[in-house]
């Protein structure tokens, strides 16, 4: 535990400068636990950044439309986190350091009756000194993680001890906790939260009858450098399939322009949403607008996910699978490597590494048959063990145990 209280007493120093120099008292108060607190008795979840709170979103309402009255502390390590939970409706601060003090302060100030956090946030004071059950959610421990730990040898034991239930977000994350101390009462199934991603109820009746979903395929998030192949393939695959229509939707709207020039260099007609222009005759429709993937996962019954042509480490195949769409994807899948292996090793996606590639994989699910195939595989693979509502079961239930 010395190791621990030197290397985060170093890191709260550094922390606590940045944000003296920038004269945010505030941040500095809620780093130390201090700033307003409300009355009453807190569940307290934390989640690291956008990206972690986003996937909880489905258990967090499934928690308090469990629990109506229950209250929630959201903590998050960024204020973008903050904001976005703020957005919910939530009451939300910025996460204290982990120090023993600060950590006991915010649990004393709010009144905190039990811990839920998130993926990898297994902070040691913050778990070890919770005065009620630790719940941990989409619990993640890579190779390179769980040797860190060690050198603070017996610590994450000790944490882990302190673990009233956990649930990985895959099977190996899950051995290594095993491993690494976590009981065996404290095992729970294993869920990634980005599998319980339920399709919003979005549409868009004149695209929707403008676009035959089996002749349109979707470019999903696409970032610079991927465009060229997206539509030097869906040139390509005209060639035999003149009636093919692309919808591409940049994960930077900002690019439209650019991209707009690289469809004119392969002959494609183009027409952009954010102008408003009619999609009808166009061979790419340049979706230029945030917010409305979802909208374009329902027109399409193939699709690429983008971001795994660079090195950005590929978007998510949850979304586009909850869709039923056909997934198609290029080789760096480092983000989501767990469910890719899934879906590559049943074949229940078509990797490929280039536009003649990506061509081949849309002629090979021309027909509507095969994509629905494809995309009821993908579904039935990337199926969550837990629902939100089962997950929320099990947290309440060592919530009641321990309040009695």
């Amino acid at each position: 535990m010395l190791r621990y209280r030197l290397l985060l007493s170093l890191f709260a120093a550094i922390v606590l400068g940045r944000a003296a120099l920038k004269r945010d008292w505030d941040g500095i108060r809620a780093r130390l636990g201090h700033g307003k607190a409300q009355p009453g008795a807190h569940v307290w979840l934390h989640a690291a950044s956008n990206g972690e709170l986003a996937s909880a979103k489905p258990v967090i309402e499934a928690l308090l439309a469990a629990r109506p009255g229950m209250k929630l502390l959201v903590t998050c390590n960024s204020q973008s986190g903050v904001a976005l939970a703020q957005s919910w409706g939530l009451c939300a601060r910025l996460a204290p350091l982990d120090l023993a003090r600060a950590s006991k302060r915010l649990h004393r100030r709010w009144n905190v009756t039990s811990h839920i956090t998130m993926e990898s946030e297994l902070w040691p004071n913050r778990l070890l000194s919770c005065p009620g059950p630790v719940l941990v959610l989409g619990g993640r421990l890579t190779e390179s993680t769980a040797k860190g730990w060690r050198f603070f040898g017996g610590l994450q034991a000790r944490v882990l001890h302190r673990v009233a239930f956990l649930s990985a977000q895959d099977p190996d994350s899950r051995d290594r906790f095993v491993a690494a101390g976590l009981p065996k009462a404290a095992q729970g199934p294993v869920v990634d939260l980005k599998a319980l991603y339920t399709p919003p109820d979005q549409h868009d009746a004149a695209l929707e009858a403008e676009f035959s979903r089996a002749r349109t395929w979707l470019a999903a998030s696409t970032h610079e450098g991927e465009d060229e192949t997206v539509l030097a393939a869906h040139a390509e695959a005209r060639k035999q399939d003149p009636g093919l229509r692309l919808i591409l939707a940049p994960r930077h709207p900002h690019r439209a322009e650019q991209i707009t020039r690289l469809a004119a260099a392969q002959g494609l007609s183009c027409a952009r949403r954010s102008l408003g222009e009619p999609p009808s005759g166009a061979e790419v429709y340049l979706a230029d607008t945030l917010g409305e993937m979802a909208l374009f996962y329902r027109l399409a019954g193939r699709v690429f996910i983008a971001g795994t042509l660079t090195d950005r480490g590929g978007h998510t195949p949850y979304e586009p699978a909850a869709f039923g769409d056909a997934l198609i994807h290029g080789p760096d899948v480092r983000n989501f490597r767990v469910p890719f292996r899934l879906l590559d090793d049943a074949g229940a996606a078509l990797p490929i590494e280039d536009a003649a590639g990506l061509a081949a994989a849309l002629l090979s699910l021309t027909e509507e048959k095969a994509q629905q195939r494809a995309g009821a595989a993908a579904r039935a693979l990337l199926a969550p063990e837990a629902s939100a509502d089962e997950l929320v079961s099990e947290l309440t239930q060592h919530m009641d145990a321990a309040a009695k």
